[in-house]
């Protein structure tokens, strides 16, 4: 079933001076080709200043560009989610693996806020889980509280607590990863997050709950927030999340046509810990794993 389309903005930065409509276009958006942008040109669908653009012209800094796409065929997730808490300010949902928290990579109405806001139009969620992790995701139900939960997690004071099937079984039972993590050159997409020197500063906590074998389940409590931190860190320190199609043990990506978004690994966020922003109460919200998650040690 097709979407309802959308308008995407754009104001020309000083490197694009001089360089033609569709060869910006390329430049700066890598998941289309140049002959690809063309064609959107020539259908109309590209308007520049206002106006629609039928041919190739030369660009100058600041002019504004917009992309009116047509409606398309959004690509499948399970269009659910339970509610965990909720008060006047704030809600925190448990979202189902596979479906985004917000609309990127072809997912406009197939997102957990675009079901949410269809029966709480305010809330905003004030972090993400990736498309592939199920569990606790916290919105903000007004512009202040908004704020102050965003400057919580800027200063490490929501902490977010996780399980995960990784691959092997660690050595020690309990450990850290401190690795940073940034943007590195990828063959498809231009970069993708991953460990970098000259990355941001991330923190992970690692404890063993379980052994199965050639896999375990992992308890990962971070203090940072970083794009795919357990994933990047966990195969950073040997055990990948089994089944994940991109990060592989140490630096390496297991597939280059792989993506972040896409699914096949077992990763759920289990509890959302922080002080209420109007009342300073502490909370402590819980989302009960997968069945592929649970074991007999208790949290």
């Amino acid at each position: 079933m097709k979407n309802s389309g959308y308008v995407y903005r754009d104001q020309v930065e000083a490197w694009g001076k001089g360089l033609s409509l569709s060869a910006y276009l390329a430049e700066k958006y890598t998941h289309s080709k140049q002959t690809v942008w063309r064609e959107r040109i020539e259908g109309g669908e590209i308007f520049c200043n206002g106006r629609p653009v039928m041919s190739e012209i030369a660009l100058r800094p600041g002019d504004s560009i917009l992309w009116r796409r047509p409606a398309w065929d959004e690509p499948d997730a399970p269009l659910t989610f339970a509610l965990l808490y909720e008060d006047s300010d704030l809600l925190v949902v448990a979202k189902p693996s596979g479906l985004p928290t917000l609309p990127a990579g072809g997912f406009l109405d197939n997102t957990l806020l675009t079901l949410v806001r269809k029966e709480r139009p305010e809330a905003t969620p004030v972090h993400r889980l990736g498309r592939g992790t199920s569990g606790a995701v916290l919105f903000a139900r007004n512009k202040g509280v908004r704020s102050i939960l965003a400057e919580a997690f800027r200063n490490n004071q929501i902490i977010k607590v996780y399980r995960a099937l990784a691959s092997g079984v660690p050595s020690e039972r309990e450990f850290s990863i401190c690795a940073p993590i940034g943007r590195v050159a990828h063959p498809k997409l231009g970069t993708l997050h991953a460990v970098c020197p000259k990355g941001k500063k991330a923190l992970s906590h690692v404890k063993l709950l379980e052994a199965r074998g050639n896999t375990s389940v992992l308890q990962v409590r971070i203090e940072t927030g970083r794009p795919h931190q357990i994933r990047i860190h966990l195969a950073f320190a040997g055990h990948p999340l089994a089944g994940d199609p991109l990060y592989g043990a140490g630096t390496a990506i297991r597939n280059p046509d792989a993506l972040p978004g896409d699914c096949g690994y077992m990763l759920h966020a289990q509890q959302i810990s922080f002080r209420h922003p109007k009342t300073g109460s502490a909370m402590d919200i819980f989302c009960s794993p997968p069945p592929e998650l649970k074991t007999s040690q208790i949290i």
